[in-house]
């Protein structure tokens, strides 16, 4: 009988994952090790392009569209 409740097999845990893992792995250090003067020359156009992103990304929660709060504020100021 089958279990409603019974947990799958992860992927990774499978051995056609776990040969992909270690594929990951070794092409990834090949890469790291064969290509390093790439990557290096690349890292300072990687830091320029990351400080527009950067902007863009993290001033999400500093509340921009709320001046009207600011306004009143400076309103009571000057009273």
């Amino acid at each position: 009988m089958d279990r409603p409740h019974e947990e799958l097999p992860s992927f990774w845990r499978s051995p056609a994952g776990l040969t992909l893992l270690v594929a990951l792995v070794v092409g990834g250090f090949y890469l790291v090790t064969e290509h390093t003067a790439h990557l290096f020359g690349a890292l300072p156009y990687l830091l320029v392009l990351a400080c527009p992103l950067m902007h863009v990304f993290m001033h999400r929660g500093h509340r921009h569209g709320e001046h009207s709060q600011t306004r009143s504020g400076d309103e009571q100021l000057r009273q």
